[in-house]
């Protein structure tokens, strides 16, 4: 039996040789996913809840408990912002979801999201040093749909108890009035990383291969299929970043999107679909084939693939294209076949694959830089900011068509992102604490490396204990057998 490292280094060594591409393909998604079955339930989940003060002996009870904790308690009435000093409210984000869309797997059931919401705040502590908590709710209402404004409430609800909520995966369009009402509502940043952190993430990776291909944003064709919360957001940080919307189309199911689509206008729940409709394609292009032929960079947020965006497309686009095929799970084409069609810049969201377009770029540096100066909300400008951290991380260290974003390892890109985005919610008047850039980038490198020192002590101590051998064996096994069918 083969060795497997367990660093999972290199997933490619792991199958036969004889396999295709597209089988090797296959073989690493369901080997990820088989494996995530059997890590997930040999550690019982991801995350646990651990005490970071200490007890010297018995009366620090009585500290940590009553009597004297009652002094925090009133303090903080008196004073709410208090709480961000004398609880971990600083720094804690909750992690909501009504699981209605998980990935590509769409509604999950509640309790369906939890694997990605403890994975949300897994990377939050690992990357940004961030706390979090996954609350994956129920916003079934009494004539059994799933209802916005429940989600809504119970966010108002817990706000208190929390520096930051950071929605996840619910449905569209519920998603644009949860966002929108409590970005408003509430007196701490809501963040909703199927939006604006993909939009964040996304926009950071199309600077640095615009940049590649020395081409300025406001004169580049860009097509976007799919029309869901994460592309239109995305598409809305695009056009605040500088592109022309006479130079944008988007498709959603039923054709492009524009003036012209009574559907979505007489529809008040997607109202940010209707503002793409009113600001974006003016020739009214209903036909894919029509819009992505010349058009310099196709965005595709859409189903599953590996061939929901087809090799003809690509073929058809103007010199040096740039595809972005970031469907989860598994792309809408698989990069290499891009490549062959022509593709000079291919990003996914998968990690065993060059450019990466993954919101973990985002929201841990993002949440991070908002906390520490206590921000109320995170206006786009600051999804902006962070953008540009990103990109010019990526773009100091050198750019090429196989490298436009930063890796998860590059652990200082969260600390200038961090920094970025504390001194522009400074700039927008959002922030409650003013601190300096250089304060904001060091205390997140602390925290990060604190975070990941705890880890690799619990790690070398036993406590968290090395999956079997056999266990990531055995998925490999699976994984061949399903592509061998």
């Amino acid at each position: 039996m083969k060795t497997i490292d367990l660093s999972l280094s290199n997933l490619d060594e792991l199958f036969p040789a004889d396999f295709s591409q597209e089988q090797l393909a296959k073989a690493k998604t369901a080997f990820l996913k088989e494996l995530a079955l059997r890590a997930h339930k040999f550690y019982g989940g991801k995350i646990v809840s651990m005490p970071k003060a200490g007890i010297y002996g018995f009366n620090w009870f009585n500290v940590w408990y009553t009597p004297g904790v009652s002094a925090v308690s009133t303090t903080i009435r008196d004073d709410h912002d208090a709480s961000f000093e004398l609880s971990n409210r600083g720094n804690l984000v909750a992690v909501v979801s009504d699981s209605t869309r998980v990935l590509g797997d769409g509604d999950c059931s509640p309790s369906g999201g939890l694997g990605v919401m403890e994975g949300k705040a897994f990377l939050m502590k690992y990357l940004g040093g961030v706390d979090a908590v996954a609350l994956c709710i129920n916003s079934y209402n009494a004539a059994g749909r799933h209802d916005p404004d429940r989600i809504i409430d119970f966010v108002k609800m817990v706000e208190p108890s929390f520096g930051a909520v950071n929605l996840e995966d619910i449905s569209q369009p519920n998603c644009y009035k949860v966002l929108d009402t409590l970005r408003e509502a509430c007196d701490i940043p809501v963040w909703h990383d199927d939006a604006q952190g993909t939009g964040s993430v996304t926009l950071a990776g199309l600077i640095n291969a615009l940049r590649i291909v020395d081409k300025p944003i406001d004169r580049v064709r860009i097509v976007f299929y799919g029309a869901g919360a994460s592309n239109t957001t995305i598409a809305r940080l695009i056009l605040m970043a500088g592109a022309d919307p006479s130079r944008v189309v988007m498709f959603d199911t039923k054709g492009g999107l524009h003036k012209g689509r009574a559907d979505i206008q007489a529809d008040p729940a997607f109202y940010r679909k209707w503002e793409i409709c009113e600001q974006t394609n003016p020739d009214r292009i209903d036909d894919m084939e029509r819009a992505v032929k010349g058009a310099d960079v196709l965005i595709a947020l859409s189903k599953p693939g590996p061939e929901t965006v087809k090799a003809s497309w690509i073929r058809s686009m103007a010199t040096k294209p740039i595809l972005f095929a970031c469907a989860n799970p598994v792309p809408e084409i698989y990069p290499y076949a891009a490549k062959e069609a022509g593709a000079y810049i291919v990003a996914t969201g998968r990690g065993d694959f060059p450019n990466q377009v993954n919101n973990s770029m985002g929201f841990p540096g993002i949440l991070k830089g908002a906390l520490l100066v206590r921000a109320r909300k995170i206006t786009d400008e600051m999804a902006i900011a962070a953008a540009y951290a990103v990109a010019n991380f990526a773009q100091k260290k050198g750019i090429h068509p196989e490298y436009i974003m930063p890796t998860m390892d590059e652990t200082e890109v969260f600390a200038e992102e961090a920094a970025d985005v504390a001194m522009t919610a400074i700039e927008n008047g959002v922030a409650r604490t003013i601190l300096d850039r250089e304060t904001v980038y060091r205390r997140t490198l602390h925290d990060i490396q604190e975070a990941r020192d705890i880890i690799g002590t619990l790690m070398e101590a036993d406590f968290i204990k090395p999956p079997d051998p056999n266990m990531l064996q055995a998925a490999v096994e699976k994984a061949v057998a399903l592509v061998r069918g």
